[in-house]
């Protein structure tokens, strides 16, 4: 069984076709989906998926393009947004985005901190956004780790690996997408070779980043199977012991 630990189910080419969509990644072994929030509209979507779709669970969170249109949403909102509702296991898709700046550093900061001190009071994952920003969400990661037992996943990670390397020294867990794939990849690729399989998981983050050979088209779950296969290649590793340890690792960072 394969699960996609990041999809945006309630994006309209996804929420519109769900029963089909749903069926297609079943037909390729993906089992279990993890659908990520990223503002209020959003989540109201997400309550409606989870409650339909036993295998289908959600988090709670204002993406970083998001913040500055929520910036009354402090930790206890989030915490208490996530109490109230069934089969939410994660707060996020949370973190720091300074390539577009959609909101200013300091909103997304104030805002990635307040998702961080909820994931903390709640004792769930926080799934993090970052892109040129690896300084900053490292620091802040560090900083927070050293007082209590935040659980991070970095989704879609494209860092560097010395970037890669920082965050397993501080127990993260790391989430792989259909980039992978990508022919233009081999810098990734490399920081990928060093992330020990206990530390990985995949996902789709559909309906963006569509693996090749399907680049250029909406993502779906289902497509996931193309990025675990490269990533048994990468690691040189049996597809059946990707598949087991990232589903593994699933099951564990979430406490499913």
């Amino acid at each position: 069984m394969i699960i996609d630990s990041h999809c945006h189910l309630d994006y309209p080419n996804l929420f519109n076709n769900l029963d089909d969509v749903i069926k297609r990644a079943k037909l390729n072994n993906v089992n279990v989906l993890l659908t990520i929030c990223t503002n209020i509209e959003s989540f109201n979507k997400i309550k409606i998926i989870i409650e339909k779709y036993d295998n289908v669970y959600g988090t709670f969170g204002i993406h970083p393009h998001e913040a500055k249109n929520h910036t009354d949403i402090d930790s206890k909102f989030i915490s208490k947004s996530v109490s109230n509702t069934k089969k939410i296991v994660g707060v996020g898709e949370t973190g720091l985005d300074f390539f577009y700046n959609h909101s200013d550093k300091k909103t997304q900061i104030k805002s990635f901190i307040n998702h961080i001190e909820s994931a903390s009071d709640l004792n769930i994952p926080i799934i993090v956004h970052s892109r040129n920003a690896e300084a900053d969400t490292y620091e802040i990661l560090k900083s927070e780790k050293k007082n209590n037992k935040l659980k991070v996943l970095i989704h879609c990670f494209t860092g560097s690996k010395d970037f890669a390397k920082k965050l397993i020294d501080i127990g993260c867990y790391i989430s792989l997408s259909g980039i992978i794939t990508f022919k233009n990849s081999q810098k990734l690729l490399d920081a990928v070779s060093i992330i020990p399989i206990e530390n990985l998981l995949v996902e789709t983050d559909s309906p963006y980043l569509s693996p090749h050979p399907y680049r250029g088209k909406p993502n779906e779950p289902s497509f996931i199977v193309h990025t675990v296969d490269k990533l048994s290649n990468i690691k040189n590793v049996p597809l059946d012991s990707i598949i087991k340890n990232t589903t593994q690792n699933f099951y564990k960072l979430f406490n499913i």
